[in-house]
């Protein structure tokens, strides 16, 4: 574990992990009344969440399996990275990629929150990369 400082505004649910051996901890929207996202539309949600992430970790924010499972809610730019130097509220770009319009309510879980460690690179210029077999072959080049 590590230790993360969390401040919640009055009324936001603070991250639960809800089983021993979960690797994300649920995060919930921080709403005033309901958000509705209509089909093939996008939103950003509060969470009414401040973290201080020690450094040399990230928070990263995925999507709820069973939101996208059941009615075709994602997450954009997942996954989010907070980086251990923002201290803005936690927001969640929710994708509604789903048939119906999609309900969103104070206190639902809507996104899972996984901590990781975060290795910075020195990068060397070179001129010349080392050859492998793959080289630069890209997006499908070894087929389905």
């Amino acid at each position: 574990m590590i230790p993360v400082k969390i401040k919640v505004r009055d009324g936001a649910m603070t991250p639960e992990y809800k089983s021993s051996g979960s690797a994300g901890a649920d995060i919930c929207a921080f709403l005033e009344d309901v958000l509705v996202i209509g089909k093939g539309e996008t939103a950003l949600v509060p969470t009414g969440l401040f973290l201080e992430i020690p450094p040399g970790y990230e928070a990263q924010i995925r999507p709820r399996s069973g939101l996208a499972l059941k009615h075709g809610i994602t997450l954009l730019n997942t996954p989010g990275t907070i980086d251990s130097d923002y201290r803005g509220e936690i927001c969640v770009i929710m994708a509604n990629l789903g048939k119906e319009p999609f309900a969103v309510e104070n206190g639902m879980r809507i996104a899972q929150m996984v901590f990781s460690k975060v290795y910075s690179a020195h990068f060397l210029p070179v001129d010349i990369l080392t050859e492998t077999i793959r080289n630069d072959g890209g997006f499908g080049h070894t087929g389905l």
